[in-house]
């Protein structure tokens, strides 16, 4: 007796898993937009043109690429929806004019891109949580021991990776701990995460006194808290320093949010803060070797007033080159926030041991370094840099790799088809 095979769902416009946890009710129309009455009463609105460039059929998407190649001017008329329907699949369909051309759209993946009801468009992955060393007395710490030795996608492996991604995120540092403390193994744990950026210090840089050093951080001298390459257009966004000697006396670890600084002046003395978000400092690195400068102020903040960057590094300034009437408030701002950074409150205190690993936002947290006695013992850590995009992509992929699991568990399709 033949069987009626069962309904698919639709692909999505991407490579993820959209797993359907509510389904739909209800699909009204107009020419222009679709609202769609979800199960658990959610009411959605989507356009007719937004639908008609989301679509994921062949005209729309390369099926090999999930890149877009649909350019909405080429279409003969603005797209309006003749018809649409929930079909047996539980997955709209749509017929748009005048292409006459029916698309269908996965249910989970347009609950998750419901714009109609998100209440900020730009949401971080992580909400940030700023801290002062009163709320946060050591980085968070996780142990770590035998996690080089697993398979890298194996789920206990992606499982302590992403809760050390969400702590970079919200904290802005993670400490992981019992790490091998090989040479060189620095480069495997940061390709985890993804590539390392190189820069004049090289792929991986070590951090020790040495003889005729090209930065203060190769002495014992104690560091103040900074932020690393602030001379560059666009600086490091992570930062790994992995602890494979440690047998000094002093050189115990510094670490301040520098967010948490920054809202502390912003609250203080608004004028200073203000200032310092609208001067453009000079860092400059004049090397033997190599001559870096950059322009730049020292407080950031994006479109929402949001704290997105911090450049400071007193050390790597060089002189200010700024209109005349705002040198001294450039000052007075400068000496304000120095005086916040004196603060014991704000400075979190910890020492390394062979085996951990600090990994750390180089654009937020600031760092520094007791000075330590050279002939005590040894101290040396190896470093390296990342963006801050390789951090977000590989959590986005660890929460992938969730949603296709849940999609399995649930039996369903996710939409995803990784065929191409």
């Amino acid at each position: 007796m033949p069987t009626t095979a069962k309904p698919t769902l639709p692909p999505t416009p991407d490579y993820d898993a959209w797993p359907i946890e509510v389904g739909l009710a209800r699909v009204d129309h107009d020419a222009h937009r679709v609202e769609l009455t979800w199960a658990d009463g959610r009411v959605s609105r989507y356009h007719a043109v937004w639908l008609r460039e989301n679509a994921a059929d062949e005209t729309t998407v390369n099926p090999a690429t999930r890149e877009r190649i649909l350019d909405l001017s080429r279409l003969a008329a603005w797209p309006t929806l003749a018809a649409a329907w929930l079909d047996d699949a539980g997955a709209l369909s749509v017929t748009f004019a005048p292409e006459a051309r029916t698309l269908r759209f996965h249910p989970g993946w347009l609950r998750a891109h419901d714009y109609d009801n998100a209440e900020a468009f730009d949401t971080p992955l992580v909400a940030v949580s700023v801290w002062t060393a009163a709320e946060l007395d050591a980085p968070p710490s996780l142990d770590a021991a035998g996690w080089m030795d697993r398979d890298e996608h194996a789920e206990a492996a992606e499982a302590l990776l992403e809760q050390a991604l969400d702590a970079v995120l919200s904290h802005g540092l993670v400490r992981l701990r019992n790490l091998p403390s090989v040479p060189g193994s620095l480069d495997a744990i940061a390709r985890r995460i993804g590539p390392p950026r190189p820069t004049n210090f090289g792929t991986l840089f070590d951090v020790r006194a040495k003889p005729d050093p090209d930065s203060n951080a190769y002495t014992s001298i104690a560091l103040p808290p900074h932020v690393d390459l602030p001379t560059r257009e666009y600086q490091p966004g992570l930062q790994l320093l992995h602890c494979l000697e440690n047998s000094v006396e002093g050189g115990q670890a510094v670490m301040m949010d520098g967010f948490a600084v920054a809202e502390a002046l912003r609250e203080r003395n608004p004028e200073a803060f203000a200032t310092l978000t609208r001067v453009k400092w000079c860092y400059a690195n004049t090397a033997r070797t190599s001559d870096y400068v950059w322009f730049n102020p020292m407080i950031q903040c994006d479109a929402e007033g949001r704290l997105s960057e911090v450049r400071i590094a007193d050390f790597l300034r060089g002189p200010l080159m700024a209109p005349f009437d705002e040198v001294e408030p450039a000052y007075e701002a400068l000496m304000a926030l120095q005086r916040l950074m004196r603060e014991p409150r704000f400075a979190m205190r910890f020492n390394y041991r062979p085996g951990d690993l600090v990994i750390f936002d180089n654009r937020r947290l600031l760092h520094a370094r007791d000075a330590f006695e050279g002939a005590s013992g040894h101290r040396w850590l190896q470093g390296c840099y990342l963006e801050r995009d390789e951090v977000r992509s590989r959590l986005r992929m660890l929460k992938r790799s969730a949603r296709q699991r849940r999609v399995e568990a649930l039996g369903q399709d996710g939409g995803a088809d990784t065929s191409g």
